[in-house]
């Protein structure tokens, strides 16, 4: 599904995130978990939060895997905010009301998950 995890889309404190393709034909991001210990039954009601998520600025959760210690949690991915921002060169190649508008669509997804969501 991830080709060997060859496309990193980004890493964080809780794991790194890979480009993947369904058998289906869709992108998906899957976040491969760090090796810190959780246990089953932790990791299953992370997921069932998770999973009960749904707001327009936040990505979907649409499955898990676990294998051993492994764990992935696999998301909606619909392409990269920094790649449709940024120009090839690296120069931002939107207008300004555009990247406002996004600004605005960034912080109105942190400020569900902060605020606005009840899990």
């Amino acid at each position: 599904m991830t080709n060997n995890f060859k496309d990193k889309l980004g890493e964080g404190g809780c794991g790194t995130v890979f480009k993947g393709k369904l058998q289906s034909g869709r992108f998906v991001a899957v976040k491969m978990m760090a090796n810190y210990v959780v246990n089953d039954k932790e990791f299953i009601s992370e997921v069932a939060t998770i999973g009960r998520i749904h707001h327009v600025n936040v990505g979907q959760l649409i499955g898990f895997c676990t294998k051993g210690a492994k764990r992935a949690l696999i998301y909606e991915y619909n392409g990269s905010l920094d790649n449709y921002v940024f120009s090839q060169d690296g120069t931002v190649s939107l207008s300004y009301k555009k990247l406002f508008e996004i600004s605005i669509g960034v912080a109105r997804g942190i400020d569900y998950l902060h605020r606005g969501c009840h899990m």
